[in-house]
C-alpha cells in the first residue's frame, strides 16, 4: 500500500497509487473547478500533492494553462528571484560495470574509449575549470568498484579543493556518483561535498529492470531508497531526478513528486534540486530507440508543473538541452545552469575529437562560458556564482526555512551580484564585463536591506580592488 511516510521504496513510490493518480487526472483534465482550486491552492507557495499536480499537467484548457504558466514564473521569482546559479559537470571516468540500456558507458559497449583520470590531470582539468570562472562542480564517474572505488572519488574532491590557480578557486563539489551505503555517505560529507546527486532514469519498476538487465545499479528498491540512506549518512542537501524519454512522463513525473514528497515528510526536508533531463544521443545510444520521447511543449509544462508543485526546490538543466530550449524553461522554474560544458572525460583540457567516443551524451548548447553568461545578463537574469550557504551551514531544512521565508534573498541576492562581480574581473569579455557590471550597478538598488545593501557596495568596491571571497 501506499505510505508517504515508509521507508520502503515500494510503498513510498507506490505503483498502484500512481495508476490511480494517473486515472484521476485523466478523468479531471477538463475539470475547470477542481483545476482552479488547485491552481488557487498553489498559490499558497506551500507546493501540491503528486495528484494535484497531475491534474494541472494534463490539464487542456488553454485558459487555464496560462494561469498555470504565470503562476510558475511568478513563483520562481519569488523564491529564487532573477538569479541563476552556475556550474560544470566534471567526468573522472567511464569506467563502469552496468548495462544500462540509455548509456554508452555500458559494459557491453567495446568500443568506447575508456578513460581514467589521474590526479594530475584531475589538477589539469579543474584549472581549465577555474580559468574558464567556475566555482562549482558537478563531479561524474561511472560505477565501478575497482577503477572507481569510493577512496577514488575521495581522493579527486581532496584534490579538487587543494587547487588555487590564479584568483580561481573550486569552492563546492557536487557528487553524481551511484548509490552506495550510509557509512560512504557519510565519507562523502566529511570531504566536504555540496548536493549528492542521483537520477532515478525511471520510477517505473518492470521498465527500470528492464533498462538496467545487469550490474548493481539493477537493484531497483536500493537505488531508489538511495536518498534515505544519503540523509541517514549526514547528507541533507539531495538532488533527485528521472530522464525523461525513457518511460511514460506521466508516470515519471508522478513519481518524481512522490519522491519528494517522501524526503520532505519522513526525512524533513524535501530534494535541493530536481533536474530534468532528456534522453540523448551518445557513441552507440540512439534516442529513437526509446518511443516515449516529448515534445518541447510537454517540456515546458513538466519544468512549470514542477515548480508550482514545489515550489522551494532548486530546478537544473543541462548542456543536453538547445539554447532556445533553456531559454523558454527559465522563467517556467529552472534556477541552475550548466555553461561550458564537457561531458567527456579529459575534455576541457583536451579538445575533443570528431573520433573521441568517451562523452556520455551529446551537447546540444556548445556555447562557452562566457556566452552564456553575457546571455543571461542580456535577458536579465544574475548568473551566480554562488556557494556560501553551503560553506555557512545553510544546507538543509536551514536552508529550506529561509527559502520559504524569502529571507534568503537578504544572502542569495547580494553574494550572486559579488560572485558575478568576481567573474566579470577575472575572465569575463570586454563586452560582458560593461553590460554585467551596469547589472550589478541597478541590481544592488534592489536589495531591500539598507545595511545588506551598502555592505554589498562595499565588498563589491573590495573585490574590484583585488579581494576575493567575501558572502554572507
Amino acid at each position: 500500500m501506499y505510505n508517504v511516510m515508509s521507508p520502503n521504496a515500494e510503498e513510498f513510490i507506490n505503483h498502484e497509487e500512481i495508476l490511480e493518480t494517473l486515472k484521476y487526472a485523466e478523468e479531471n483534465k477538463h475539470n475547470e473547478k477542481l483545476i482552479s482550486e488547485i491552481i488557487e491552492k498553489a498559490k499558497l507557495r506551500k507546493g501540491l500533492t503528486h495528484r494535484e499536480a497531475l491534474v494541472l499537467l494534463d490539464c487542456d484548457i488553454e485558459e487555464k494553462n496560462q494561469e498555470i504558466y504565470a503562476l510558475a514564473k511568478q513563483i520562481k521569482l519569488d523564491f529564487y528571484g532573477n538569479r541563476i546559479v552556475m556550474f560544470a559537470p566534471l567526468y573522472l571516468s567511464n569506467y563502469c560495470v552496468n548495462g544500462c540500456e540509455y548509456c554508452p558507458y555500458h559494459l557491453k559497449n567495446k568500443h568506447i574509449a575508456r578513460k581514467k583520470l589521474t590526479q594530475e590531470e584531475i589538477r589539469q582539468e579543474v584549472i581549465a575549470l577555474q580559468d574558464m570562472g567556475h566555482k562549482r562542480l558537478a563531479l561524474e564517474a561511472g560505477e565501478d568498484p575497482v577503477n572507481n572505488p569510493l577512496e577514488y572519488i575521495l581522493e579527486s574532491i581532496k584534490t579538487i579543493y587543494s587547487i588555487k590557480h590564479k584568483n580561481g578557486a573550486i569552492r563546492r563539489v557536487n557528487v553524481n556518483i551511484a548509490a552506495t551505503t550510509v557509512e560512504n555517505y557519510r565519507k562523502l560529507k566529511e570531504a566536504g561535498i555540496g548536493t549528492y546527486i542521483l537520477f532515478q532514469e525511471t520510477y517505473n519498476k518492470e521498465q527500470y529492470e528492464k533498462l538496467h538487465p545487469t550490474g548493481p545499479k539493477s537493484n531497483y528498491v536500493y537505488h531508489t531508497e538511495a536518498m534515505d540512506r544519503a540523509m541517514d549518512g549526514g547528507i541533507d542537501d539531495v538532488g533527485i531526478g528521472v530522464l525523461f524519454g525513457l518511460n511514460l512522463y506521466r508516470y515519471d513525473f508522478v513519481g518524481l513528486l512522490m519522491h519528494a514528497e517522501h524526503l520532505e515528510q519522513y526525512k524533513g526536508c524535501g530534494p535541493h534540486t530536481i533536474s530534468v533531463p532528456r534522453v540523448r544521443r551518445a557513441d552507440d545510444i540512439d534516442p529513437d530507440a526509446f518511443d516515449n520521447g516529448i515534445s518541447d511543449d510537454i517540456f515546458a509544462k513538466i519544468v512549470a508543473c514542477i515548480r508550482v508543485a514545489v515550489p522551494y526546490t532548486g530546478m537544473i538543466i543541462s548542456t543536453r538541452e538547445t539554447k532556445e530550449t533553456r531559454e523558454r524553461v527559465l522563467e517556467l522554474g529552472v534556477s541552475q545552469i550548466s555553461g561550458g560544458s564537457r561531458t567527456s572525460v579529459g575534455g576541457y583540457v583536451e579538445e575533443e575529437a570528431e573520433d573521441d567516443n568517451s562523452a556520455q551524451f551529446d551537447v546540444s548548447d556548445n556555447r562557452s562560458l562566457d556566452e552564456v553568461v553575457g546571455w543571461l545578463i542580456d535577458m536579465g537574469y544574475v548568473p551566480s556564482f554562488c556557494t556560501a550557504c553551503y560553506r555557512e551551514g545553510r544546507t538543509g531544512d536551514r536552508f529550506m526555512s529561509l527559502l520559504k521565508s524569502g529571507q534568503i534573498q537578504n544572502c542569495c541576492h547580494p553574494n550572486a551580484l559579488m560572485t558575478l562581480n568576481e567573474y566579470l574581473d577575472d575572465y569575463a569579455s570586454d563586452e560582458v564585463k560593461a553590460a554585467g557590471k551596469k547589472m550589478i550597478e541597478a541590481e544592488l538598488e534592489k536589495i531591500p536591506n539598507p545595511k545588506v545593501k551598502e555592505t554589498a557596495k562595499k565588498y563589491i568596491h573590495s573585490i574590484d580592488a583585488g579581494e576575493r571571497d567575501f558572502r554572507f
